[in-house]
């Protein structure tokens, strides 16, 4: 991009740069553009040669000759199945000649654009993004959505900061949610100005979801010709490897930022914010990786708007509530007027706000940070003649009304609730100035570096002269406010207009108007619900709440993580038993309602993902329906197998309800009856015996095998922990956990302060953890064998030679061999149960 020699450059300067066609790409892949009919090559990033290892010119060539005839045809039939240029197919670990890449692809406009990237070994995105999701699912709180959110795209990435970014009604933005490394300054809180991030990064944002700078002082390869033979330049708006505009780089390079990741968070089909990702040495995040966090932002974007429908309904169901107790005290109150001051405290809290005040009858009530008095009169002829009847607003009171100078320091924000046609009634609400209550969330002594394009394009300058901007200026009105007071509106004026109506008909008529009021409120809200729900695609074909639909999807997940962390973590299997132990620990009870028995089985990793799912369906449906719903029921599962032959399992159910035959079949029963005859190449046969379910499942080689027993010594619920969490909690010990994988760890952390443990430190290596014991010594610790390529026994050494207690923790099925010094010190099993994990600290405690 040009620039003239005497034009002031600032981050407004993109506004008016075509960041869409910048004529180059990022250093760390390269590119090809095709015609549609993907024959020839018209255009090529400079370093594709050296990348794709291709000595001669690769302009005006065919495609095949330069990729090969068979990955000619599987890019071609890739781009068949993309649906559009935003979603670019991808082929993930292709060979190209003698290389490995990453490769998407997409039809833009006149080209077909082909990009490539080296292939690192990474795992598969659907994992990675289902064990994030994973995560979130089950939170039903936007604060803690979004705090927990950044922190598991900080522990899935490893970039040095993750920050919630969430745009406001002006365009200004505010970190809303930080995780970083521990020695840099923090932004929460932080707001910056529109003008950081140009209108036209906003529209490729919702265009283009996840947006990845490797290195902010990289090279930009130059794409040849910059122009085709129709004089158009190379729309690069959905290209993963498109280069970054100078400007922006230069603001992160102020910053001290040297790779960024940024993922967009869109909420009806507006940018409601975007999760930033900063890293301070250059970073290129493999494509598999990239995919995963694109498919969890969109749920968290589905998600976040999930929870915010559901805190609008919730706010308009309280002021609904609210409004039905005034109107049941207005049916016994004489003076309408004297009542609507007397709830003025209630009204109050209808809407955040710094002060309310109430003009009825010419009498003029307030409580909080209210205008003058003498200014009332006037700011009502204002809003008299704006309003005409209906609820207005505005956060920049001194813009509407020059004469509000004169008290702009006690209220900049209005809105207003007519309580008449004529305006003489009105209920006001007002907000104060919101940069008196701004604070620079950095440290305030940090210099920013001054680039050569002007100290405007740094942090501090951009927060400095957006306070300016946005001076005599409140917190912006938003429409669920705006919606909760025009009800608030129509129910006051219905409840004025009912006290000044004589005869009983007119009464019916209001509270008929009343409830067509309610009706079309609960309409609307079941249609918003409906929209969401058609977006969360499930298999599931019968109806069911949204609770119920969480819930199962919930334990589906969990159920694969129990068979995907044994064959991630372990030999590519798992043991029969460890699988059973961990999917009915929690209906095992003092009364022993569930066994098993049987020789020691190993599945390999197909057979123990399917069995994780069909043991979960049934333990479910007997929780729910069969003999593990009430107190007299039990489950028994027993197997066989003799040398090489097929493993037969057997789950039987009495003691529960009478069985009687299901009138249809759910996902679930398909899942159970299907999967095994499906996957596994075996049998599945279901009994529906009066006396109780009745299951068989036939497994064939080489999905199983004999093995030698486990050897760890597991811990599982006791019988007798009812008083021991309540004497864990009271003791508060603190607590070291050593475990390598962050997603883990979190879980781990999230247990542990649902117990009322607060004094929980986290490492990842020996090293810190042997850094923590000298700095903290802990009173119990839960260490993970297997950290990676070495092990935790140097820590544990130093904690036995300390005193301190601990255990191991693993999730290898056949169980860990543990040197001699340690025999004897208690095993806990991945994935950790909240349960086994109680039960394995109050031991310590109690020894």
């Amino acid at each position: 991009m040009s620039l003239s020699p005497n034009e002031p450059v600032n981050l407004g300067t993109c506004d008016r740069e075509p960041i869409h066609i910048p004529g180059s790409i990022q250093s760390h892949g390269c590119l090809l553009a095709c015609d549609i009919g993907l024959t020839t090559i018209e255009r090529v990033s400079e370093n594709a040669r050296a990348i794709l290892g291709f000595e001669r010119d690769l302009l005006g060539r065919g495609v095949g000759d330069v990729l090969g005839q068979k990955l000619l045809h599987d890019l071609r039939n890739a781009l068949a199945t993309a649906s559009t240029a935003a979603r670019p197919a991808l082929l993930l670990g292709v060979m190209c000649g003698e290389r490995t890449f990453d490769i998407a692809i997409h039809h833009y406009k006149a080209a077909v654009i082909i990009e490539f990237e080296p292939a690192p070994a990474v795992g598969q995105p659907l994992h990675i993004a289902r064990e994030m999701i994973g995560r979130i699912s089950d939170i039903t709180d936007v604060d803690r959505l979004v705090q927990r959110a950044g922190r598991i795209v900080a522990g899935a990435t490893g970039y040095d900061r993750v920050m919630i970014y969430r745009f406001e009604q002006d365009g200004a933005g505010k970190v809303v949610s930080e995780t970083k490394r521990g020695d840099l300054e923090s932004f929460l809180g932080q707001y910056f100005p529109a003008s950081d991030i140009p209108q036209q990064a906003r529209a490729l944002y919702l265009k283009n979801t996840i947006r990845v700078i490797a290195d902010a002082s990289g090279e930009r390869v130059p794409v040849t010709p910059v122009l085709d033979t129709s004089g158009e330049p190379l729309d690069l708006s959905f290209a993963h490897l498109r280069s970054v505009s100078p400007i922006h780089c230069e603001y992160l390079r102020n910053m001290g930022v040297a790779a960024s990741m940024s993922i967009s968070i869109i909420v009806d089909g507006t940018l409601w914010g975007l999760i930033a990702c900063h890293h301070y040495s250059p970073l290129a995040l493999p494509m598999a990786q990239r995919v995963a966090m694109e498919v969890f932002g969109e749920f968290f974007s589905l998600h976040l708007k999930s929870l915010k429908e559901r805190q609008r309904v919730a706010a308009v169901a309280g002021t609904r509530e609210a409004l039905d107790r005034f109107l049941i005290l207005s049916a016994h109150h004489e003076d309408v007027g004297a009542l609507l001051r007397q709830s003025l405290q209630e009204f109050s809290r209808l809407l955040p706000n710094d002060g309310v005040g109430l003009m009825f009858d010419g009498k003029w009530t307030s409580l909080g940070a209210t205008p003058p008095e003498d200014a009332v009169a006037h700011l009502l002829d204002v809003v008299r003649i704006a309003s005409e009847g209906r609820v207005w607003a505005t956060h920049a009171l001194l813009q509407k009304v020059p004469e509000a100078a004169a008290y702009s320091d006690r209220v900049s924000g209005l809105l207003a609730i007519p309580l008449s046609q004529t305006g003489s009634d009105c209920l006001l609400f007002f907000r104060k100035e919101l940069v008196q209550t701004l604070d620079w969330a950095g440290n305030p002594e940090k210099t920013y570096e001054t680039g050569p394009l002007g100290d405007r394009l740094t942090p501090r300058k951009s927060f400095a002269i957006w306070k300016e901007t946005v001076k005599a200026q409140a917190q912006v009105w938003t429409e669920a406010e705006r919606e909760i007071a025009e009800i608030a509106r129509v129910s006051i004026v219905e409840i004025v207009l009912r006290h000044n109506e004589l005869m009983a008909g007119e009464r019916r008529k209001s509270e008929v108007r009343q409830r067509m009021l309610n009706q079309e409120l609960s309409h609307r809200v079941k249609n918003i619900l409906a929209v969401i729900k058609s977006l969360v695609t499930s298999p599931q074909h019968h109806k069911s709440s949204l609770e119920d639909y969480v819930a199962t999807l919930q334990g589906r997940i969990e159920a694969l993580s129990v068979a995907h962390d044994q064959v991630v973590r372990g030999d590519g299997g798992g043991i029969l038993a460890d699988l059973l132990q961990a999917e009915l620990q929690p209906y095992r009870t003092k009364a022993s309602t569930v066994s098993y028995s049987g020789p020691a089985i190993w599945l390999d990793s197909r057979a123990f993902s399917v069995m994780a799912l069909v043991f979960h369906e049934l333990a479910t449906n007997a929780a729910k329906y069969g003999a593990l719903s009430v107190a007299t029921g039990s489950v028994e599962i027993s197997w066989t197998m003799a040398k090489e032959t097929v493993c037969e399992i057997r789950w039987r159910e009495q003691g529960g309800p009478i069985v009687h035959i299901p009138a249809r079949s759910g996902f679930g029963s398909a899942l159970i009856e299907r999967s095994v005859p499906y996957d596994l190449n075996g049998e599945s046969a279901i009994r529906f015996e009066p006396a109780g379910l009745e299951a068989t499942f036939k497994i064939p080689p080489p999905h199983v095998k004999l093995t030698a027993s486990s050897s760890a010594l597991a811990i599982d619920t006791p019988d007798d922990l009812s008083a021991r969490p309540n004497a864990l909690k009271a003791a508060d010990p603190s607590v070291l956990i050593v475990e390598d994988q962050m997603l883990i760890a979190l879980d781990l952390e999230a247990m542990l302060a649902d117990e009322g443990l607060t004094k929980v430190a986290t490492t990842n290596s020996v090293k810190q953890a042997m850094a923590q014991i000298d700095a903290s010594p802990p009173d119990l610790a839960i260490l993970d064998i297997n950290l990676g390529p070495t092990n935790s026994f140097a820590v544990a050494e130093k904690l036995r030679k300390r005193g301190t207690p601990f255990v191991f923790a693993t999730g290898y099925g056949e169980g860990a061999e543990l040197p001699e010094a340690f025999t004897g010190v208690p095993i806990v099993r991945k994935p950790y149960s909240r349960s086994a994990i109680v039960a394995a600290l109050a031991s310590l405690m109690s020894a």
